[in-house]
């Protein structure tokens, strides 16, 4: 009966973390964790989703400044979800994306200030642009993202590191 029991709510959760598929836009990348490098590093993609970083993480937060992508990219690989948006996007929009992430332990936001798209959601090997800090596709990116996916060190500090700006 106890084996029943545990077969149904494994089933149960099982059922409650899938996000039925792929979300919308997602593109994909193929990153190693654990490549350390010191400086500034060139990134394929602005802003990054994975890739060579810094040795420490950036803590994970609010920002009002940019953050270096260095250290943004170790917090992914810990397992956080970095929402980053372009200088310009009002500020009505910059509070709905902070509400978004209020709570959660493993985000990051910020402005970057090379990004195309007004919002950018990036996960290690995952990210998402988006036009609207209302697009339903953020909490559900969030969700998925944060201390889940393809991050190589999942539950590895995300606080007691770095935590300046650009």
């Amino acid at each position: 009966m106890k084996r029943l029991m545990l077969l149904a709510l494994t089933a149960f959760l099982a059922a409650c973390n899938q996000t039925g598929g792929e979300i919308e836009g997602v593109k994909s990348f193929k990153f190693e964790g654990g490549a350390h490098k010191p400086g500034r590093l060139e990134y394929a993609q602005r802003p990054p989703a994975g890739g060579e970083h810094n040795s420490a993480w950036q803590n994970c937060g609010v920002y009002e400044r940019p953050i270096y992508d260095e250290y943004a990219v170790h917090s992914m690989e810990h397992g956080a979800v970095w929402v980053s948006y372009r200088p310009d996007l009002a500020t009505s929009q910059v509070l709905q994306l902070r509400e978004a992430l209020d709570g959660r332990t493993y985000t990051l936001l910020s402005p970057h200030e090379t990004q195309k798209a007004p919002i950018v959601l990036s996960a290690w090997n995952k990210q998402l642009e988006v036009q609207d800090a209302s697009d339903p596709r953020i909490k559900t990116f969030v969700q998925t993202y944060e201390q889940g996916g393809e991050a190589p060190e999942i539950g590895a500090s995300c606080s007691g590191a770095y935590d300046d700006t650009v």
